[in-house]
């Protein structure tokens, strides 16, 4: 940075940390570090807090737990889509007035969030809430490493690693007691004084701070059509599975505007002299093979999230609390392994800790193909516990390939683009997943009806003890469509196990990175 601030702003307490950003020392240092880092687990926090969450907002909302999905789609959407402008905005607004624009827009978006009385309104402000929370991530490493004198910068990406790991932990646990105990609302609402707080530490700690404006270009062309695509897809693959896919006019228009403005936004991108999104990265080998990895293994590893508690409640009848519970076991092995990682990159070759990481995903995926409705809590969470040693091995790894394969002056594009690539796959795969679970259930359940033994027997027994005939019929189609969706569950984790297994090898297509190559950051 060129300098410690905007003209006038107050004198920032601290000595510079060699590049012109200004430093902290003390109290004030740790003080400012656990703030950043707070803001920054709040936003991971509503990642995964609704997850658990979904069926309390269907029922609240009177709406089918495949609609209610689009709760979650449709934050990661917008969190994706506004992670190309961060960039940006930060040049042109400077960090600290972005980062709190943002943190206030979160807020309110929250609060407008846990206000809505429909489905659609719920949607429109998720979007404003992912919108205003995407930026949030990167602009708090960069506020960390400019707060935090240069010997210190590990520690400092530490901490910020630590939030993105522990918060998974806590928002299934959270959203469950909340929506059982409270209302689904809540799961929104608290988010208001923890923000507020936030921001008033903020304006209070980080004075001086700011970073310089300039009047940088943007290519407003570039972001129409990436909205415009990306919309038109999302909302063709959330569509989808109620109107019949394409046998549907509005979901043959949709698939058609994705597939015309996603080609005039590569054509657009390629000839721009300055692309919202840089697409010519790609050429790299590593760059290239390493996002189509982590995309791959983070939208099925996503999916899953999201799926799995829905199965839990719906199928299983667990409470939203023990099912966030069950959840919650996936971040224990995360918290452990992560300071190991970039010690054994140090020894051994980044791709083989990919490689080993996502497949050992996909063999946690194989664990679930052995779940039936009379698996116990603990053969449901150990699968999930067990995982937490994966993600924490490819994640950090598959950012230093990736960052190391691309010419330095490249980076900072590189790693948005695998930001947003990441966190497109996360709810691209989310809509794909939970249409692909309900179809699967649907025809497992016609096909057990097809060849059952002794209905007639168990439909006389139910009668005997007082139902009528009809609900006895009723009460046999219960039992078969949750054993058809049960059976569904273990179908859909064999095809994650494939999709993670085919991650896994991709990474080979990576050539190595050097080996005095550092851990990277990661976004």
């Amino acid at each position: 940075m060129a300098s410690s601030g905007t003209a006038g702003a107050a004198p920032a307490q601290g000595a510079g940390n060699g590049n012109g950003a200004t430093t902290f020392h003390g109290a004030r240092l740790v003080l400012a570090g656990f703030v950043l880092a707070m803001a920054n687990f709040i936003v991971v926090l509503d990642m995964t807090i609704a997850n658990v969450s979904i069926p309390h907002i269907a029922g609240g909302l009177a709406v089918s737990t495949q609609s209610a999905t689009w709760v979650i789609t449709s934050y990661a959407v917008a969190e994706a889509i506004c992670v190309p402008l961060t960039g940006w905005l930060a040049g042109r607004f400077g960090t600290l007035r972005t980062f709190l624009f943002s943190l206030a827009g979160f807020g309110v978006f929250s609060a407008l969030c846990g206000l809505s009385g429909t489905l659609n309104m719920l949607v429109v402000f998720r979007l404003g809430q992912g919108l205003c929370g995407g930026p949030l991530m990167p602009l708090t490493q960069t506020l960390m490493l400019r707060i935090f004198p240069k010997d210190m910068h590990a520690k400092a990406m530490a901490l910020w690693a630590m939030t993105v790991v522990t918060a998974p932990i806590f928002g299934p646990i959270l959203g469950g007691y909340i929506s059982d105990n409270w209302s689904w609302e809540w799961i929104f609402f608290i988010n208001v004084p923890i923000v507020a707080i936030i921001f008033t530490a903020i304006v209070a700690l980080l004075r001086g701070v700011e970073t310089p404006t300039v009047k940088l270009p943007i290519d407003f062309v570039g972001l129409v059509l990436l909205v415009l695509w990306v919309g038109s897809f999302q909302m063709m693959l959330d569509l989808g599975r109620e109107e019949d896919w394409f046998s549907s006019t509005r979901i043959v228009l949709l698939a058609a505007s994705a597939a015309f403005f996603f080609c005039v936004f590569l054509i657009w991108e390629l000839t721009e002299d300055h692309p919202i999104v840089d697409l010519k990265v790609f050429r790299h080998r590593g760059f290239t093979a390493a996002v189509i990895a982590l995309m791959i293994a983070f939208g099925t590893y996503f999916s899953s999230v999201v799926v799995i508690p829905q199965f839990l409640q719906i199928t299983m009848g667990y409470t939203a609390t023990e099912a966030g519970y069950a959840m919650a076991f996936s971040g224990v092995l995360a918290v452990i392994m992560s300071p190991l990682v970039p010690l054994l990159m140090q020894r051994y070759d980044p791709r083989l800790l990919v490689f080993i990481g996502i497949a050992w995903i996909g063999v946690c995926a194989i664990f679930r193909t052995w779940w039936s409705t009379d698996s116990t809590f603990w053969e449901f969470s150990y699968p999930q516990l067990l995982q937490g040693m994966g993600v924490a091995m490819f994640m950090v790894p598959l950012t230093t390939i990736s960052l190391a394969a691309v010419d330095p002056e490249e980076t900072a594009s590189a790693a948005g683009i695998a930001n947003f690539g990441r966190t497109l796959a996360g709810a691209v795969a989310t809509a794909i997943v939970t249409t692909l679970w309900s179809n699967m259930g649907r025809a497992d359940a016609a096909e057990m009806a097809g060849t059952l033994n002794g209905a007639d027997a168990v439909s006389s027994a139910l009668q005997s003890v007082g139902m009528s005939a009809e609900q006895a019929r009723a009460a046999i189609a219960q039992m078969v469509a949750r054993q058809g969706m049960a059976q569904g569950t273990t179908h859909l984790f064999a095809l994650a196990a494939v999709a993670l297994f085919l991650a896994a090898t991709t990474i080979w297509l990576a050539p190595r990175p050097p080996k005095n190559v550092k851990p990277a950051a990661g976004h």
